[in-house]
């Protein structure tokens, strides 16, 4: 029986990595640590003090099963760390660590040394002011002393309404010179509630930010591997994020007949959400990869398809496929993408933000042959992450939200 005082050994589903670089008198180091042991706090104990490879850090970003007492798992982290530490994180459809992809895990990484300067924000009530809790979290770049490098790290509770609009109020503050990066928190599928960290709350219904500068350069790769099937439609009716028609059809009865979708998914709820994980929505761009759009849930009364983003009136769009290999070489560009910037330095480490429905196109013996791809592209470098509900990644224009995408963050 392990005491609360003592973290269970790596035997106990304990996993760490760290990598730190010196130069001059600045030093910087990115530490991960990982952790499956059923009990919270002992959990929470053992990834915080793997991950805390050096005695200065400066941030703390947590990705978590909400298997777990998400309060007593957060309370632990800032007891080990100390409570002075700025902490963000959220709760996941999985997790993501060097080791490969878990359920029912805590996985943290820390941000630590003198070449990183780091601030927090929370923004409640989400979903009743979109736009303004984007712009509340990124107010948190006002309080970061001057770095030649800077990301504004977003988690955000995905079932609270149009993503976009949160990314809109980001971008406001941060304008375009700052990137933003980051994901929407899961809930195992269950579509009912995420959570959310900051410091030691647990929050829903929220957006939790850190914003990130560095004395090295930060880079950002966002692929999905998805391609059109079929002939195009037109939106014909849609609002917010609901689509009514296409091509003035009802959308549900378009999207089950053109896609021959099996009898459950067609009067069940659970069903149809798996079903459409495989299924996304596209929207074309005029350049790089067409928009994908999860299509979270239908609606069998009025006949329309429930989008995590907006889906703009008279725009084309195609139904999605995609496959083990379309995936795959997705996850390569998106890693050469966030390195590219940091070349010829290798990572501190990689923060990766994978969709939960890439999960369920490559399986379970898929994802665990992504994860060792991003994992060779890290090198010795450690990688975090999660499988969340919609993927955040702006480096050009004011569109930041995507889904069904793999997004990286390289820390140089």
């Amino acid at each position: 029986m392990l005491e609360a005082s003592q973290p269970p050994e790596p035997g106990h589903g304990v996993s760490a990595t760290g990598y730190s670089t010196a130069s001059g008198e600045r030093s910087r180091w990115l530490g991960v640590g990982h952790c499956t042991h059923g009990d919270a706090a002992l959990a929470g104990a053992a990834a915080a003090q793997r991950a805390l490879i050096g005695d200065d850090p400066r941030l703390l970003v947590v990705f978590c099963s909400e298997r777990y007492d998400l309060a007593g798992l957060a309370t632990a982290i800032t007891e080990c760390a100390g409570d002075d530490v700025p902490l963000i994180g959220c709760s996941t459809a999985g997790e993501i660590a060097g080791g490969g992809p878990r359920d029912a895990s805590v996985v943290v990484a820390a941000f630590g040394g003198d070449g990183f300067s780091v601030a927090t924000r929370c923004a409640e009530h989400a979903s009743a002011r979109l736009r303004d809790s984007g712009a509340e979290a990124a107010a948190a770049l006002s309080d970061i002393e001057p770095r030649p490098h800077q990301v504004l790290l977003l988690l955000t509770d995905g079932l609270a309404g149009d993503q976009q609009e949160i990314v809109r109020g980001a971008y406001g503050v941060a304008g375009a010179a700052v990137p933003l990066v980051g994901g929407c928190a899961g809930d195992d599928l269950r579509m009912a509630a995420t959570h959310q960290l900051h410091g030691g709350r647990v929050l829903s219904d929220a957006v939790v930010a850190a914003a990130i500068g560095s004395d090295a350069p930060l880079g950002i790769g966002v692929r999905h591997g998805w391609r059109r099937v079929g002939e195009p439609m037109v939106v014909t009716g849609s609002a917010n994020n609901r689509v009514h028609t296409l091509d003035d059809q009802p959308a549900l009865d378009v999207y089950l007949d053109r896609l021959a979708a099996p009898g459950e998914a067609r009067a069940e709820a659970t069903a149809f959400t798996h079903f459409a994980l495989t299924h996304p929505l596209g929207l074309s761009r005029q350049r790089g990869e067409d928009q994908v759009r999860f299509i979270g849930e239908a609606d069998f009364r009025t006949r329309s398809l429930g989008c995590i983003a907006e889906v703009p009136r008279g725009g084309l769009a195609w139904f999605m496929e995609g496959d083990d290999e379309s995936v795959m070489h997705a996850t390569d560009a998106a890693c050469a993408d966030a390195l590219a910037p940091l070349a010829p330095d290798p990572p501190l480490g990689l923060l990766a933000f994978d969709c939960i429905a890439r999960r369920g196109v490559l399986g379970e013996p898929g994802i665990r042959r992504e994860v060792a791809r991003v994992s060779r592209c890290a090198g010795d470098a450690p990688v975090a992450g999660f499988y969340t509900y919609g993927e955040i990644a702006r480096t050009r224009g004011v569109s930041g939200f995507h889904n069904q995408t793999l997004v990286v963050l390289a820390v140089g």
